[in-house]
């Protein structure tokens, strides 16, 4: 989500055309607003005291794992005060079940749905907090165990043995002699972006994911984003939303950057992704409703899962069918100076990788649980994911870092597709319910909800 995390080796930018900044602005400077004055019952004014109590109890948990708060735009001196004085671990974790159950007692006395919903959120937030508080003090759950605590669903994976068959059609497509990630990335290398195009290669990506998104979900007056290229990172492209409107979006240049992630990362990062998931956010909970708890994200939390899986699922929304192939063959592949195929195989190829990516999670599993040692998994991602021995590495190294995180790409770009697209709806149906999603305190269980 804000500050998210994508994977090697799925799918940001300095617009042009869409207002930047010369400088990220600061983050936890902003003042949660002054909303309108409405009606508020008492269970609800529980609920905002509540919220209020989870935002210091994050901040303090933040103090204790680099990387736990993703992002955090509310009042400054709340964050002052939680990192002057933060409680040590089992503290954080007796005030946390102490805050479910105040919250308990609360949602009962609820009646608007929105209301409740909000209730729910904030539950399985403080029940991920639980978790995370558990681990840094040595607790270790299974994979399948740890993802839903902290996620919120269960995930079921498949055998790596069932993505055999994609492996033979991506075989038929590069034939040759070798390994076959090998002949993958010599081919795939072809379509490699020059370091000296990434900008205008990213310029024009990016432009036409917010031009897309745009037209079907409305943006806050003046909101920008601005686009760094960094090394030595585990991740490909990260987002840091700092409020006001703002996201600082890294790109990670360690390993080539090839053409198909311009797209990509343009839609996941920035829109309709993580940039826009995070400015209506802030804009329809934060600062309409005056809902406190959506200035912070803590990054183990069923937040990440509908942040992935609809900053994935929203390449696909916003460019269907063939005009992804299309916008890179006629405007992207000229930009950057890679000669057009005389073929869509290609596409073909990028498509047949994407139908086997979700051995990644197979692997992560066997690993995380000591099924499989290191080398076996990085062995198993090169076969499986097709990649290099370096990007098989960092992929693996992700999975050392973030564990079980893993699921939220694949896994909740399923889930959000499944409730976007289910009973075939109209493209502006679709982009409504994707709407929806991103507007709304959202848990992986709605995605399931008829």
């Amino acid at each position: 989500m804000r500050g998210s995390l994508i994977l090697l080796p799925i799918a940001v930018a300095a617009l042009s055309g869409c207002a930047t900044t010369d400088s990220p602005r600061p983050a936890a400077t902003a003042q949660v607003p002054t909303v309108a004055v409405r009606h508020t019952s008492a269970s609800a004014e529980a609920i905002n005291a509540i919220a209020t109590d989870y935002l210091s109890l994050s901040l303090e948990i933040g103090t204790h794992e680099a990387g736990y708060i993703d992002a955090y735009y509310g009042p400054a001196a709340l964050r002052a005060a939680a990192e002057a004085n933060p409680r040590d671990k089992p503290a954080l974790l007796a005030a946390t079940r102490a805050l479910i159950a105040r919250l308990d007692i609360a949602a009962r006395r609820l009646s608007d749905p929105l209301d409740r919903r909000r209730a729910t959120f904030l539950r399985a937030q403080l029940r991920a907090a639980e978790t995370r508080l558990l681990m840094m003090q040595g607790t270790r759950f299974a994979f399948a165990d740890e993802a839903e605590r902290l996620f919120g669903v269960r995930p079921v994976l498949k055998p790596l043995a069932s993505y055999d068959g994609e492996l033979a059609k991506i075989a038929a497509l590069v034939p040759g002699d070798g390994p076959l990630a090998a002949r993958v990335e010599t081919w795939l290398d072809g379509f490699t972006i020059p370091k000296d195009r990434l900008q205008k290669t990213f310029d024009a990506a990016i432009a036409r994911c917010r031009g897309r998104s745009m037209a079907h979900i409305p943006m806050p007056e003046g909101e920008s984003f601005r686009l760094e290229f960094v090394t030595g990172k585990s991740w490909s492209g990260y987002n840091f939303y700092q409020g006001g409107y703002h996201s600082l979006i890294q790109v990670n240049t360690d390993l080539p950057i090839r053409l198909s992630r311009a797209l990509d990362l343009g839609c996941h990062e920035g829109y309709p992704g993580h940039h826009l998931l995070n400015m209506k956010l802030e804009e329809k909970l934060v600062k309409e409703r005056g809902w406190a708890e959506f200035s912070v994200y803590p990054l183990y939390s069923p937040q990440s899962l509908i942040a992935e899986g609809s900053a994935n699922y929203g390449i696909d929304l916003a460019f269907p069918e063939a005009s992804k192939a299309e916008t890179e063959r006629d405007i992207l592949m000229p930009i950057a100076e890679i000669a057009v195929p005389a073929d869509d195989r290609y596409w073909q190829l990028l498509k047949a990788i994407d139908r086997a990516s979700g051995a990644r999670l197979t692997i992560a599993q066997q690993y995380l649980d000591g099924q499989i040692d290191r080398p076996t998994a990085v062995a198993l991602t090169q076969k499986y994911l097709l990649v290099s021995a370096a990007r098989a590495e960092q992929s693996v190294t992700f999975t050392d870092q973030y564990r079980s995180y893993v699921i939220n790409y694949g896994l909740g770009e399923a889930m959000v597709r499944g409730y976007v697209e289910r009973g075939q709806p109209t493209r502006e149906e679709m982009w409504r319910r994707m709407a929806k999603i991103i507007s709304e305190p959202t848990l992986p269980k709605d995605l399931l909800a008829r």
